[in-house]
């Protein structure tokens, strides 16, 4: 009977995810802080189980895989670029938010002095699943989601291990079952260090064994299901160990998590990346979302204890509400100054104050501070009182941070990556590759004419998708593109009704249907990709991202800008009476032709006739510039 209520449980939890992650998207609310709120009135609603949430399902079940899942999304290149910032909000931030919230609880509850600082190093860290949901769904720059979930990454480590050495040194010891075991005798300063110095190099070394581990059984398994399998496998081969050891298994799911995702194109086949993505974005929409339904149910539970213990239910709320504070100004007053100094010693040039104010808003805490707070053992002073107090700081920052976060940015002026920008990028790295790809066939002997001009059509064609997202971004007329998508989903929706209605006379066998159905999903998936990217482009000013710029000779010496020989439109085009879809213009010579997309592809055939190398686009608020020499932008 108790198996049948657990997994009945379950059942209603995840049920609940999906309904109220499906409403608060309707309502335009975002779904974690939603969820909060749909745990907190179910907890107070008479004849609600009460759900415990113990910190060995919290730090054993759902931290490893979510901090795994995070790394899988998150650029180590992206990281690296930034470590300076990362690095300061990781640990920095962390022990200094640690160190006054620590001074408050001393000074409010008289206890010791590790004891208070344990508390501040649990409600020290943002969450990586509250910092990565808010920020992509309010939109803010690459950089800044970067930094967020770089830190976030980083910092419950940095948490972990200052709470478990803080409660070390006042004698305790983190609560790894139903009772603590005492600390012989407070230790020194030493020995703190040297506790925090094996967590942090031996939880980076497990990391990077099983990240060579993992490689070395990808290199060796080929087929999508066993390597999704051993993908679910990989956090917890790093966090168990890790944490055996005394070392940061949280260090050694990141590393091994974030090295994996870096090598995935030369260690896993195509269908194997695209198997993990599926079943790691199923997973993580689940456990992430399922996290604010389970802290939201412990109110009630939390609110019982404190007032069983001897400080008063009205002082412990101002108690938190005081550690609220104190873990929300921490933040702009270490990142600021630290972001003005790395500037001045020329190490943070490209950061600029609205970010940095965006940043230091983005402190949302989520699971890792009520699990952390959990673990403390049961005889810790005023252990209730300090659940409490996690609970109120990752409410509290859930709800103020995390609703205004938009406004803020918003205020500011902050806004995520331009999407035309992202096309222009796109377009130069699809060029590239497409190009690099046709150079390494066409000496081929074996490759006939015919077969050779087949894939360099598909190729071109694949280029031009890319390019034709740029533009005017007129609703008027479709791009060939677009044409194509729209007739061919037409078709694969005809092609699968008669394909079902040959599986239903059953006079073919099932297998070679289901192959010919999967066939057709993977086409229609990828149309259907391509079609939700051609979204509404803003009408700001387009100007070559530094990222791609090229540095060659024809862009250095070009003058920009021509005076357009017929500004209403491609030349040729107008004369044989073809419509174009992009405009281009010979910053040579003005004249004005249509892009490769167009049927004419005039831009190009005059760079052909006329050896002008550079032109630029003719579109409203475009001013980049393209060398077909070295075919690079400018």
């Amino acid at each position: 009977m108790q198996r049948v209520t657990t997994a009945l449980t379950v059942v209603v939890l995840v049920a609940v995810v999906i309904v109220a992650a499906q409403l608060a998207e309707r309502l335009g609310i975002q779904p974690p802080l939603f969820l909060l709120g749909v745990g907190v009135i179910a907890c107070l609603v008479p004849g609600v189980p009460v759900i415990e949430l113990s910190p060995e399902v919290v730090l054993l079940g759902l931290l490893p895989p979510l901090l795994y899942a995070a790394a899988l999304s998150t650029s180590l290149v992206d990281i690296r670029a930034n470590l300076g910032s990362i690095l300061s909000l990781a640990f920095g931030l962390v022990l200094f938010t640690a160190l006054i919230v620590g001074a408050i609880t001393h000074y409010v509850l008289d206890v010791h002095w590790g004891v208070a600082i344990a508390l501040g190093a649990i409600v020290a860290p943002p969450d990586a699943v509250a910092a990565t949901a808010v920020a992509r769904r309010v939109g803010l720059p690459r950089r800044v989601t970067t930094i967020l979930e770089g830190e976030s990454l980083l910092n419950d480590a940095t948490s972990l291990v200052t709470l478990r050495t803080a409660l070390a040194a006042a004698g305790l010891a983190v609560a790894h079952g139903e009772g603590a075991a005492t600390h012989p005798e407070p230790v020194g300063p030493a020995d703190v260090a040297q506790s925090f110095a094996v967590a942090v190099v031996g939880g980076v070394a497990v990391g990077v064994v099983v990240f060579l581990l993992v490689g070395w059984l990808r290199r060796r398994v080929h087929e999508s299901a066993a390597d999704t399998a051993l993908s679910f496998v990989a956090p917890f081969a790093a966090y168990l160990p890790a944490e055996e050891i005394g070392a940061s298994g949280v260090l050694a799911v990141v590393t091994a998590g974030l090295l994996l995702a870096h090598k995935a194109p030369l260690l896993q086949t195509a269908s194997s990346r695209l198997s993990e993505r599926i079943n790691w974005a199923s997973i993580t929409f689940i456990l992430e979302n399922l996290v604010f339904l389970l802290i939201g149910l412990q109110v009630k539970a939390i609110i019982t204890a404190v007032r069983e213990d001897d400080v008063a239910l009205g002082n412990a709320f101002l108690l938190g509400l005081a550690v609220l504070v104190a873990a929300m100004i921490a933040r702009p007053l270490w990142l600021l100054p630290m972001t003005w100094l790395r500037r001045v010693v020329g190490r943070e040039q490209d950061a600029d104050n609205t970010s940095t104010l965006v940043v230091s808003w983005a402190g949302m805490r989520g699971v890792v501070t009520l699990a952390a707070a959990l673990t403390l053992p049961q005889n810790t002073p005023h252990r209730p009182v300090f659940i409490l107090v996690a609970l109120m700081v990752t409410v509290g920052t859930l709800v103020l941070q995390g609703l205004t976060l938009p406004t803020v940015a918003r205020r500011l002026g902050v806004r995520g990556p331009d999407a035309r920008e992202d096309a222009l990028q796109e377009a130069t790295v699809v060029q590239a590759t497409t190009a690099a790809g046709l150079r390494a066939i066409e000496s081929r002997t074996e490759v006939d004419t015919s077969t050779f001009e087949l894939i360099q059509r598909q190729a071109t064609a694949r280029v031009n998708r890319v390019w034709e997202r740029l533009g005017s971004g007129r609703d008027d007329e479709e791009t060939p593109s677009e044409t194509y998508q729209r007739i061919r989903l037409e078709m694969l929706a005809a092609e699968r009704t008669e394909l079902l209605r040959i599986r239903d006379e059953d006079s073919v066998d099932q297998a070679v249907l289901r192959t010919v159905l999967q066939q057709l999903d993977a086409e229609e998936a990828a149309l259907a990709y391509r079609v939700s990217r051609h979204e509404r482009l803003r009408d700001e000013v387009l100007t070559t991202p530094s990222q791609v710029a090229g540095n060659c000779d024809h862009l250095r010496d070009d003058q920009g800008f021509a005076v357009p020989t017929t500004p209403e439109g491609c030349e040729e085009c107008r004369a044989l009476g073809m419509t174009w879809v992009h405009l281009r213009l010979c910053t040579t010579c003005g004249h004005v032709g249509c892009c490769d997309s167009s049927q004419g592809r005039h831009a190009s055939a005059h760079f052909h006739e006329s050896a002008h190398p550079v032109m630029r686009s003719l579109e409203p608020g475009e001013s980049w510039r393209w060398c077909f020499v070295d075919e690079v932008l400018g």
